[in-house]
């Protein structure tokens, strides 16, 4: 299967070919259609398969670029994401998180973002700063659901989740489930799709990890 048979379109499809996106991997096969129908979607999948623009090109695709506010938020950071809008005229994104100057991202939040990919510790801090507003957000994604929970974030995504619209797409995406990510899932998505890849090789064996003493 090819990119082209999921539906993107031209201005997304030539951003992948410049970037020498070949074919999509077995999760992106099987979560884009139902991301771009509108669908929730639970995808659990280990780091390194192509999560990001799993739920990030038919994200791009829903954007609508004639309503100048944010649409879509993403929890986790990832600039990643950034590549595929190239050629999608009007898609801004932004990221938001700590050890940036929050004035340079209030700034950019004032500029028309679309999209915005950010940690919820920052995404809260722009909330109570009233520089975030999330009334206009189609669709949440959840991203590294484990991670973030591991963080100790569970908190903070449940009041962003409050925060936005229940007539959204939520998408979560997790290298692992467990019971905390289950509850999450049961509580703010709507009849998701799960989607489990199983990985033919560890990732972790294609790494050499170094340690040093200090």
């Amino acid at each position: 299967m090819k990119f082209k048979d999921l539906g993107l379109s031209e201005n997304v499809l030539k951003a992948l070919e410049d970037y020498g996106y070949k074919e999509p991997t077995p999760i992106q096969i099987q979560t884009i259609p139902y991301i771009m129908e509108g669908q929730d979607v639970i995808g659990q999948s280990q780091t390194g398969t192509g999560k990001t623009a799993s739920f990030g090109l038919p994200l791009i695709e829903k954007i609508d670029t004639s309503l100048n506010k944010v649409q879509a938020i993403i929890l986790c950071p990832t600039r990643e994401l950034r590549k595929f809008t190239k050629y999608k005229e009007g898609v801004k994104v932004l990221a938001v998180y700590g050890g940036e100057s929050i004035e340079r991202q209030i700034k950019g939040l004032k500029q028309g973002v679309k999209i915005v990919v950010g940690t919820p510790g920052r995404v809260m801090d722009h909330m109570r700063r009233k520089t975030l507003k999330l009334n206009n957000v189609r669709m949440c994604v959840l991203d590294e659901a484990d991670e973030m929970l591991n963080m100790g974030f569970e908190e903070d995504i449940e009041t962003i989740l409050k925060e936005v619209p229940e007539m959204r797409q939520t998408v979560l995406f997790s290298a692992t489930m467990n019971k905390r990510i289950l509850g999450i899932t049961k509580k703010y998505l709507n009849k998701p799709k799960n989607i489990k890849i199983k990985a033919k090789e560890l990732t972790v064996d294609r790494i050499e990890q170094i340690s040093l003493e200090v």
